[in-house]
């Protein structure tokens, strides 16, 4: 696992955030350094998958990036007859997504998917993840990609959403945000490197409350949602048909 050193240097522009190569090269470091629990929402998919999977379905992780949730479900998926599609827009996470499921010695069936997720066909779902996808795409767009995973989740299916939060307490919300810059400086991340990401993601990355998140999926026709993880501004929801 390479060390994420994107921001460390002071000559270059750190410019807008990308999932391109070099992010790539760096992501589960950089993953597992920025993102407080991330490691417990992988574990989490995999146990849900276990609970929710039905047979003859299809499964979908949706930003999939370099497969975490993808393999999460694999290694866990315990009934006949099931796939899981894996989709995301970048080259560069789907070349080794790609590698890293033909590297893995599971038998379920994995189609790798290089497309954008607004425009991927959610058919005969039961468990569907979005695991720090939704928040990079417009606001504007949100209700309509949470009625499509809606629409195409039978009936006992699962969503699995996990996001970086704002609190609607603004003293609350800059608790949660100092926190979360100690957790990077825990993690050996420089004041320049946690500064100048920031200003790479900001545009890039809009987080939204819980409320807003729980209020979306309830207005989608979701029975049932509510938070099952969460570490500081970082929460992972989950919401069942």
């Amino acid at each position: 696992m390479s060390e994420d050193r994107l921001f460390a240097e002071t000559s270059t522009d750190p410019g807008s955030f990308e999932f391109n190569e070099e992010v790539a090269d760096v992501f589960p470091d950089m993953l597992r350094r920025s993102i407080p629990g991330y490691a417990a929402s992988i574990e989490a998919i995999g146990a849900l998958a276990a609970r929710y999977v039905q047979p003859s379905t299809n499964c979908y992780d949706l930003g999939c990036s370099l497969g975490a949730s993808t393999l999460a479900m694999r290694h866990n998926i315990e009934v006949p007859d099931c796939q899981i599609i894996a989709v995301d827009l970048a080259p560069a996470m789907i070349s080794r997504c790609r590698e890293l499921i033909a590297a893995d010695a599971s038998d379920i069936p994995v189609t790798v998917v290089e497309e954008d997720v607004r425009r991927a066909q959610i058919r005969q779902a039961s468990m569907v993840v979005m695991n720090y996808t939704l928040q990079f795409l417009s606001v504007s767009e949100r209700n309509a990609m949470i009625r499509r995973i809606y629409d195409g989740l039978v009936e006992g299916g699962i969503f699995v959403l996990s996001e970086k939060v704002v609190d609607e307490d603004e003293d609350v919300e800059a608790l949660l945000a100092h926190m979360h810059y100690e957790f990077k400086r825990r993690n050996a991340y420089s004041e320049l490197e946690i500064s100048r990401k920031r200003t790479a993601i900001e545009n890039v990355l809009v987080p939204e409350s819980i409320s807003v998140h729980r209020q979306r999926l309830m207005t989608a026709g979701f029975r049932h949602v509510g938070v099952w993880l969460r570490h500081f501004n970082f929460v992972s929801l989950v919401a069942t048909k």
